[in-house]
């Protein structure tokens, strides 16, 4: 006989598409979230230990909770959407005690008909897919935001040189390169930011420009300084953020060597890898806040 005992564990249902359509005027809204919800309880042990099912909130329950609460509530934003689901479900069930709560965002721009935005008809917005998450463990709350995809590209003022060399380095020293990444950036809130409460949507909106502003400008030696300058910039810029983690992979692009057919490349024809990639994972860190390793918990950190 061996001795095994149950670990962390976690239930839910995954990925529900929550479409809203806000129809209050003629010119409707669309809110397009991608919702996962997750319990969790010391008490649903029995369930995985028995197959007892007496405490288990269905995960059919869970979904049709997130459909209902699009309607009564609203999302005003994806943050207090998930936030009012997480107060539902730990204030309804006694036994639950904690969960996850994720959202991912599908943002559409307005049909340009007759040279004006159209009033319902919509188009994908192809930059980026914002993230949220809320986190309740051991009775803390917290408040998690994000984006993911951000696929930026700059074609100068990039370099890459100074690293060590031993028998197996090939790779050839540069001062001028593309660079290319797929940001995948989460960020954390002061709890005291979110009890005071916070325009979720337009700090969104100002940290991915932040993002990319300081993508574009910043001279960059390697990609890891970049990531350390875009974190330190949406930290000044915002200060409900208590801390910003990254996933950036190198989307590489190399010369392509036209020399067999007689044609000179001085850095204009490129091919496009996308494996084996470097991958560069950071967290910036606001001086002197309390640390929330619990906030982070199961929320994938890479891309």
């Amino acid at each position: 006989m061996v001795d095994v005992r149950l670990g962390a564990n976690k239930y839910g249902k995954a990925e529900n598409r929550v479409v809203r359509i806000v129809r209050d005027t003629a010119r409707h809204e669309i809110i397009d979230l991608n919702v996962t919800s997750q319990l969790r309880g010391a008490a649903l042990a029995d369930s995985y230990l028995l197959g007892d099912n007496a405490l288990v909130v269905a995960t059919d329950t869970q979904k049709n909770t997130a459909f209902a609460f699009a309607k009564e509530h609203g999302i005003p934003s994806p943050e207090e959407y998930l936030l009012k689901l997480s107060e539902h479900f730990v204030g309804s069930f006694d036994w639950i005690d904690g969960g996850l709560w994720q959202a991912e965002q599908y943002e559409w721009d307005r049909i340009v008909a007759d040279g004006a935005p159209h009033d319902h008809s919509f188009v994908r917005r192809g930059q980026g897919t914002r993230l949220a998450a809320v986190q309740v463990v051991d009775g803390a709350t917290h408040v998690t935001g994000g984006v993911t995809d951000l696929t930026v590209l700059k074609s100068t003022g990039s370099a890459f040189a100074g690293f060590p060399r031993d028998a197996y380095t090939t790779l050839v020293e540069t001062d001028d390169r593309i660079m290319a990444t797929s940001i995948t950036g989460r960020w954390r809130f002061l709890p005291s930011a979110v009890e005071a409460g916070i325009d979720y949507n337009a700090l969104y909106d100002e940290v991915c420009a932040v993002l990319l502003s300081t993508f574009a400008t910043v001279h960059s030696l390697a990609l890891q300084q970049t990531l350390f300058a875009m974190g330190k910039a949406a930290i000044e810029a915002r200060p409900e953020i208590a801390e910003v983690k990254f996933a950036m992979p190198n989307k590489h692009h190399f010369v392509y060597d036209l020399a067999p057919f007689g044609l000179e490349n001085p850095g204009e024809v490129f091919i496009a890898a996308d494996r084996p990639y470097g991958l560069i994972e950071g967290t910036v860190v606001r001086a002197g806040v309390d640390s929330a390793p619990d906030a982070w918990l199961d929320i994938p950190s890479s891309i």
